[in-house]
């Protein structure tokens, strides 16, 4: 009786000490997870605002800083083929915004796929580059800046319909770092030169 008592206790404490035995593992530490870089655009200033020099066939970014009105960019630019302030539909002259009440823009469009037949044996093509700025125009309709694909060689210079063209580049970087639903656009009449304050802005 003694002896099967002792053999039951030996097969308990046999398994009781392999397993006190086992080496335990080291805990593995989870390699740290690198924080995501978050990353910000950078909202066009909502003070900035355009200018467009029929006579200097360029477009200027301003913007007001304190009391001061600082040049952020200038790019050359096509104007209408026709001088003079725009009277009616078809007239191929770029309309002038009054003194005192800038023109605004109104929607910017993705433009990259938009075509035009300009009537000069080239057929519907390409022509208004990546965005077409619209602009609101009291009395007219379809006026915009945009691209010039097609027609880049037309910048500066005078050719268009109406409308404010700028090379492909530009009007990417305008949009992209300046423009704005809402942004005041003022276009010069044809022999306007600097305003008064154009003058004395600073360069950024």
């Amino acid at each position: 009786m003694m002896k099967k008592f002792l053999a039951l206790l030996l097969m308990v404490a046999l398994p009781v000490a392999a397993i006190a035995a086992t080496p335990k593992k080291k805990a593995v530490a989870e390699p740290k997870k690198k924080a995501t870089a978050v990353k910000t655009v950078k909202t066009p200033a909502k003070t900035a605002f355009i200018v467009i020099s029929k006579k200097d066939l360029n477009l200027k970014v301003y913007d007001r800083v304190g009391k001061d009105t600082v040049l952020l960019a200038q790019f050359p630019a096509c104007l209408s083929k026709n001088k003079g302030n725009k009277q009616r539909v078809g007239d191929m002259r770029t309309p002038e915004s009054p003194a005192g009440k800038p023109f605004k823009i109104t929607a910017i469009q993705d433009a990259s796929t938009w075509k035009h037949d300009f009537k000069d044996g080239r057929g519907n093509i390409k022509a208004y580059g990546h965005w077409f700025l619209r602009l609101l125009t009291p009395g007219h309709s379809g006026i915009g800046i945009h691209g010039s694909t097609n027609n880049e060689s037309s910048v500066p210079g005078r050719a268009s319909e109406g409308c404010i063209r700028l090379r492909d580049a530009d009007i990417i970087t305008l949009k992209s770092k300046y423009a704005y639903v809402g942004m005041p656009v003022i276009i010069k009449a044809e022999e306007q030169g600097l305003l008064p304050w154009e003058a004395r802005a600073k360069k950024k």
